[in-house]
């Protein structure tokens, strides 16, 4: 006889309905890349006091690690958030095959802005919510041992997510 856990396992919404447990699923990746932090707005004095050696003109590189949080009801059948092998192959074609061994400064999404690992953080959001299968709920991006960066998204302030991670 087949049985499932979900006969067992409810939730109840906010509208007092049962419905599928939501769960939330965190994966990483890893990337090398290069960047110089510095902005044409600044000239080269004041670059070099606000960046300081992470203006070197030759730039600097690191061993980002990006980890991205979905959360979703889990499939009754699967027992998942969503396929890993789905959210691996759109890792491998939207972040990955652009940001690994480039030198940051060069992407189109960084032509306007300073390449901190704040805005890296942005832009790989930017890249995630579009994968369909799960809700993106936040990036945690660490560009050493010592710094790391969060980002929830647009808007979230009013969903009370800041400091939820």
């Amino acid at each position: 006889m087949k049985r499932t856990i979900f006969s067992r396992i409810t939730t109840v919404n906010s509208m007092g309905n049962s419905s599928r447990p939501v769960a939330s699923l965190s994966r990483r990746y890893h990337f090398s890349a290069s960047h110089r932090l510095h902005t044409e707005r600044y000239d080269v004095e004041r670059n070099r006091e606000v960046f300081g050696k992470c203006n070197n003109p030759h730039g600097h590189g690191h061993n980002y690690m990006v980890q991205v949080t979905f959360s979703g009801p889990v499939d009754a059948e699967t027992g998942m958030v969503c396929s890993l092998g789905d959210l691996d192959a759109f890792a491998r074609d939207k972040l990955l095959k652009r940001f690994d061994c480039m030198n940051l400064n060069t992407l189109e999404m960084f032509q306007d802005a300073v390449s901190t690992t704040e805005n890296v953080a942005i832009a790989v959001h930017q890249i995630f919510a579009e994968f369909t299968m799960a809700t993106l709920s936040h990036v945690h991006v660490e560009e050493t041992s010592n710094n790391s960066f969060d980002y929830v998204g647009p808007g979230a302030e009013h969903l009370g997510l800041s400091g939820r991670f």
